[in-house]
């Protein structure tokens, strides 16, 4: 079976017609832009979608990415001010804003960015000494961006963020480090130790004084309500001595033999309570205390009369001074 030369001619131009088409249309995707070069000239750049360019004329130059984008940088070695060697690594985010300058101003944007972020790293960095690169890290990543960012302007770029990731100094450094945080913190410990110590001994000494006051205070208080005691005692027993010597200027015996046998009865129960223990033999009769009872007996009746009632001052018998003392002495009859 031949094919006629007029549809080889239609099969022809429906290819071409194919090829044409998929020359000239083009589908941008999204976060990306494209440039169109005209015989080796940029002439246009493409945004994200469907866009149409001339076949055979017009080509696609540059694919760039127009989102935000992370380099990491690789470790170096870099001498800080006081001569210490640190390695030091970090991160680079940037965004394309101008996709014509990013493709045509630099010839290999990532690794520009890369190089020119190291360089910076070395002169920032080196011109701190080890304990401010160590502590001022926030103040480095600024400083880096913002000259960072400078001198990619020219290329369409725009630098986000640079972070410093690891900071690593020598290992004897290190160490050295470790015992200057050591005996510092074994400064701070023996501070707070002797502050502790300190405000204890404080304190103990507040309670003493407290306690000495109170017991001082006790002291005065008891030794007031003591002597109270004794005075009121005092007063009671000049009351008594005075009802007593009354009775006697009256003339009665029997008041006498109450007053010296309340006496002689102190006495025996002091020398009973003695703490000691030694015997004492004493010639004491048991008849005088019973006399000496037997008169206390006497003035009651005396006072309140034979039957339990007291009896009037005109109705008491006088007292003879020349009558003699019963016998016994002044303590009643011996039994």
């Amino acid at each position: 079976m031949s094919v006629s030369p007029f549809a080889i001619i239609v099969l022809a131009i429906l290819v071409l017609a194919i090829l044409v088409i998929f020359m000239g249309v083009k589908s941008v995707p999204q976060g990306r832009e494209w440039t169109v070069e005209r015989f080796g000239r940029y002439t246009r750049t493409l945004r994200p979608g469907l866009n149409l360019i001339v076949p055979f004329v017009d080509q696609i130059g540059a694919k760039l990415s127009m989102m935000e984008t992370v380099l990491e940088v690789p470790q170096q070695e870099i001498i800080t001010r006081d001569n210490a060697m640190v390695t030091v690594d970090g991160v680079i985010f940037y965004q394309v804003l101008d996709a014509a300058k990013a493709a045509y101003e630099v010839g290999n944007l990532e690794t520009a960015i890369i190089n020119l972020t190291m360089t910076n790293i070395r002169t920032v960095m080196g011109s701190m000494d080890l304990d401010e690169l160590l502590s001022n890290r926030d103040q480095i990543n600024v400083r880096l961006m913002k000259v960072v960012d400078d001198a990619t302007e020219p290329w369409g770029v725009k630098v986000t963020r640079i972070e410093i990731r690891d900071i690593t100094p020598p290992r004897d450094l290190v160490e050295s480090m470790g015992r200057q945080m050591k005996a510092e913190r074994d400064r701070r410990a023996t501070i707070l130790e002797a502050e502790g110590t300190r405000q204890a001994q404080i304190l103990r000494a507040e309670g003493l004084k407290q306690a000495a006051i109170l017991e001082a205070e006790g002291r005065r208080e008891a030794a007031f309500r003591d002597a109270e005691a004794r005075e009121r005692s005092a007063e009671a027993e000049a009351k008594a001595t005075t009802a007593v010597s009354e009775a006697i200027a009256a003339g009665s015996v029997q008041a006498i033999n109450y007053f010296v046998a309340n006496r002689y009865i102190d006495s025996l129960k002091a020398i009973a309570s003695a703490p000691n223990q030694k015997v004492l033999f004493m010639p004491l009769e048991a008849s005088n205390v019973i006399g000496a009872i037997g008169g206390i007996a006497e003035i009651a009746r005396e006072a309140f009369g034979r039957d339990g009632a007291p009896l009037p001052a005109s109705r008491r018998p006088p007292a003879d001074p020349a009558a003699p003392a019963p016998e016994g002495g002044p303590w009643g009859p011996k039994a």
